[in-house]
């Protein structure tokens, strides 16, 4: 989940959070390249325990890369996974624990948003291609030169959904790439890996929050761990302040905008596809040897320090003469709450609420107000007060008409672009890097200019907005932008603009109240099944009468299978990924869900000027419908493709020198994990009926020997306990701060064993439970979530 400009709004109020990415190189000695030993420390001098790698993040820009020519078939994609994981495995080094999350079957609100990217993504493919069709004939027609078109397959990026062959296939090599890690490299040694491929249900952000959630909650956790999370999507930093751990830091690619792109055309740099011109190509090397090679530089890394944001947000969160003693964390989960009303993946934000504009910084202010003057904080274990939220919403709902209007003087100032851009020390930087600023060699001199500059600009005005360039110099007619500015019906900055908004984008008035009252309500219930359905968001203004619209929450709801999610998302062109019979109800003119699966739909830009940023006009799904046209098409399912529309667990991953593989080698019941031999994770492992062993050959490869051996022990399926302290466990501790106990209890008991889990494989050698069954008799099972019989408070 993104929350667009969310990171360079926080990243430039707060620059010290971060921090570029020391990575050591691996160095080739006579032709020899010889890997980096990362069992060494790490160069970065700080040891990470945990490493969370958000795997979507990494799957997209190694298959269908933006700056670089992309990979010819699946197997150069893997490879590039393989090799992008290193170095984050290089850069972080962790010594306990490295958790490996791919997205898997979304909650029905997030599917909605997959749906409009999906057929988004389909829509754009076929308009390229008709535009370089398009380009392609007008420059030949000038005579330019082009070269032959390559017939091949475009990669669909819709594979990378749960469901598809593409992600079956990568599962199974991730798990080659972890047999092997494990076995042939000395900082994977010791640590514990979990894989939760597609198959197991939830977003790759979301299961990697549940298990470090769970993990705190247990007994054995220890409060030192410091974790590190990498992904590239803003919503991680609240979701890492949310886990109150004290030594968190996520890892992201640095953004560097305007990265050179090769031209689609003729494949030149330079310049984009539109303004091609068919030049022949400049000879690269003596013989042209460098032809095919585009110069790319590697990608840097970047630290963001949630622990030095968490003391900007002390800080600044601070209240003074509160009626109550103050809590910094119950500030950060506010804090946290309000910044999920400015974006989130599953509810469109508030017109009037735009990080651009400083929307977070007036929602602070607001909230302590609020604080003050109710004597509370906004949620308190999970749950919202919904009277306190109200006033915030009123509160921002008054201010509204003003806020429309700065909004529009903001737009319109970025749309112009800045007066002036100074040179040396008060010149732009890039965030994260690396390099310093000149200094400035006449302070003086540099501030006049500036001051001029800025005159000019004033004194320049009365040509109109139009008429001028980004740097305040009157523009000439033939530099002037074709492309007119896309319509705005609602002008929110103008009198009226509620009617207008209301009237345009739900085709009400605005005086139904009813109505604004059922897309206020329709706001906030969460549930696998639930979705906001409506294209558009209401006002802060129409947050009214609140405290008792939340109140049925519909539980026990379960998300999608993975096939029906790709009905679900996937538009006709995807159809491929499907079988046969299923794909047939998104072309068949006869089809009852056809409707689903519109040819052209329209993008509202929304107030937007590009059309990525706009909203796309699509049908939602009626789950009853989908379901009922399954059900016919069910029967065709092949045993291959019934296994993909399965629902998985977790895998773990130990060599053959962890501490925990001599017990699951004499493993055959279903047995709880000491916690000291596994970094404080408990559960309960049973066998499992695909076992990796060490000394038997699993994956046939051609750079291994036929007489290789792995010598790692792989554990498919891996869940963890499901005790999550919950309000009532600190009523019962007599309103004392919960702790972790430290340490193992060997005579602890195990209280409850839940649904499916864990699952683990070993092999029989005597011992313990030498009286198990033969290991012909291997069967699958589970690893449950177990739940101690009790916690301490101190």
């Amino acid at each position: 989940m993104g929350v667009p400009a969310f990171f360079r709004w926080l990243s430039r109020k707060y620059p010290s959070i971060i921090v570029h990415c020391l990575e050591e190189k691996s160095k080739e000695c006579s032709g020899v390249r010889v890997p980096v030993d990362t069992s060494k420390p790490n160069p970065n001098e700080v040891e990470f325990d945990n490493l969370y790698l958000d795997m979507n993040g990494i799957i997209h820009p190694c298959t269908h890369p933006e700056d670089k020519p992309a990979p010819k078939n699946e197997d150069e994609m893997m490879v590039a996974i393989f090799e992008y994981m290193d170095r984050l495995f290089n850069i972080v080094r962790p010594r306990r624990v490295l958790y490996m999350a791919i997205d898997g079957v979304a909650p029905r609100a997030k599917m909605n948003q997959q749906r409009s990217r999906r057929f988004r993504a389909s829509k754009e493919g076929v308009e390229l291609a008709e535009e370089k069709h398009k380009m392609r004939e007008e420059v030949i027609q000038r005579g330019g030169y082009l070269p032959p078109e390559e017939i091949k397959e475009r990669f669909d990026s819709n594979c990378i959904t749960p469901g598809t062959e593409f992600m079956n296939n990568l599962a199974k090599c991730l798990r080659y790439y972890i047999a092997d890690r494990l076995s042939n490299n000395p900082g994977w040694r010791n640590i514990t890996v979990f894989l939760s491929d597609a198959s197991v249900p939830g977003e790759g952000e979301h299961k990697i929050m549940d298990f470090i959630r769970r993990q705190r909650a247990q007994p054995n956790h220890d409060p030192n761990t410091h974790h590190c999370l990498c992904g590239a999507d803003a919503d991680l930093i609240m979701l890492g302040l949310a886990t109150h751990e004290p030594n968190f830091t996520i890892i992201r690619e640095e953004f560097k905008p305007n990265k050179p792109r090769p031209c689609s055309l003729c494949g030149q740099m330079g310049h984009e596809i539109k303004d091609c011109q068919g030049m022949a190509k400049e000879k690269k090397g003596e013989h042209d040897e460098f032809a095919d090679s585009i110069p790319v530089s590697e990608q840097e890394f970047i630290f963001i320090r949630l622990s030095i944001l968490r003391e900007y947000l002390e800080r600044e969160l601070t209240m003074a003469s509160l009626p109550f003693p103050y809590d910094f964390e119950r500030s950060v989960d506010d804090w946290v709450f309000m910044c999920f009303f400015v974006g989130n993946d599953f509810l469109p934000h508030l017109p009037s609420l735009e990080i651009r504009e400083g929307a977070i910084d007036r929602l602070v202010g607001i909230y302590k107000d609020v604080v003050h003057k109710t004597g509370g904080y906004l949620t308190e274990s999970g749950f919202v007060n919904l009277e306190r939220v109200e006033l915030i919403m009123q509160a921002v709902g008054v201010a509204e008409d003003n806020i429309f209007k700065k909004l529009c003087a903001f737009l319109f100032f970025h749309k112009q672009g800045p007066a002036y851009l100074p040179t040396g020390q008060f010149a732009p930087q890039a965030i994260g890097g690396q390099g310093r600023p000149h200094a400035i060699e006449n302070a003086r001199h540099a501030a006049y200019e500036m001051r001029m500059q800025g005159m000019n600009q004033h004194n320049m005005s009365s040509a109109g907005p139009g008429d001028q360039d980004s740097r305040g110099m009157k523009r000439k007619a033939e530099d002037s932008d074709s492309e007119p500015e896309p319509e705005d019906n609602v002008r929110l900055w103008e009198e009226g603009w509620k009617q207008r908004y209301y009237k345009t984008k739900f085709d009400v008035d605005v005086t139904d109240d009813e109505f604004r009252k059922k897309v206020v309500k329709s706001y906030g219930c969460a549930s696998w099944k639930w979705y906001f359905p409506f294209h558009y968001a209401p006002f802060a203004s129409d947050f009214k009468d609140i405290k008792n619209m939340f109140t049925d929450f519909e539980k026990g709801t379960k998300p999608f299978m993975p096939l029906e999610q790709l009905m679900g998302v996937f538009p006709a062109a995807s159809g491929n990924f499907l079988p046969t019979s299923w794909r047939a109800l998104m072309s068949d003119p006869d089809s009852s869900i056809i409707d689903f699966y519109p040819d052209d739909f329209a993008i509202d830009l929304n107030g937007k000027k590009y059309a990525w940023q706009g909203v796309a006009l699509l049908p939602f799904v009626d789950e009853r419908r989908l379901r009922a046209a399954l059900e016919q098409v069910y029967p065709d399912l092949t045993t291959d493709e019934s296994k993909r529309n399965s629902l998985g667990s977790d895998v773990v991953f130990v060599a053959k020198s962890h501490p925990l593989c001599d017990f699951i080698i004499e493993l055959y019941h279903g047995t709880e994990i000491p916690a000291e031999l596994c970094h404080g994770i408990l559960g309960t492992l049973n066998l499992d009926d695909d076992p990796i062993l060490p000394n038997k050959i699993k994956f046939m490869d051609p750079q291994y020997k036929e007489d290789y051996i792995f010598k790692a022990v792989v554990l498919p399926g891996a869940k963890i306990p499901n005790k999550v302290l919950k309000p009532h466990d600190w009523e019962q501790s007599n309103h004392r701060p919960w702790r972790p106990q430290l340490g193992f209890n060997p005579n602890r008991q195990q209280a409850h064993l839940d649904q499916s889990g864990f699952r683990a494989l070993g092999q029989h050698r005597g011992g313990p439970y030498s009286n198990a069954p033969p290991p012909s008799s291997y069967h699958q099972g589970n690893f449950h979530r177990g739940q101690p019989s009790s916690y301490s408070c101190k």
